[in-house]
């Protein structure tokens, strides 16, 4: 039997070579948002869950994404779309924030 090597213990990205143990592993547990998408109302729960923690905007539409896509291929319509929504809510605001740093930029 091949022993196999222990796993670097965090951000490397690399694994063992030959093992495929490396494809799910958080390797930082503490940093995990958990995202709920069995009905309606634990979608707009996380959603609301995103919108506040302090996470940079793509890690937020990253996490999102990963809600829409894991409730559409379920069949999930409505999931999806409300994960979709809190998307394009996000979007909306940072557009907003930009055009708003730019117009004082032009007026200082």
């Amino acid at each position: 039997m091949a022993k196999h090597k222990k796993d670097p213990r965090v951000g490397t990205g690399k694994k063992p070579k030959g093992s495929g143990r490396r494809l799910y592993t958080d390797e930082n547990p503490k940093d995990t948002i958990r995202i709920k998408f069995a009905t309606a109302k634990d979608a707009r729960a996380t959603v609301a869950k995103v919108k506040r923690v302090r996470r940079s905007f793509a890690r937020k539409i990253q996490i999102l994404t990963v809600g829409e896509q894991r409730a559409r291929v379920m069949g999930k319509r409505t999931v999806a779309s409300i994960f979709k929504a809190g998307k394009e809510s996000l979007r909306r605001a940072r557009n907003a924030r930009t055009r708003k740093k730019k117009t004082s930029k032009k007026r200082g």
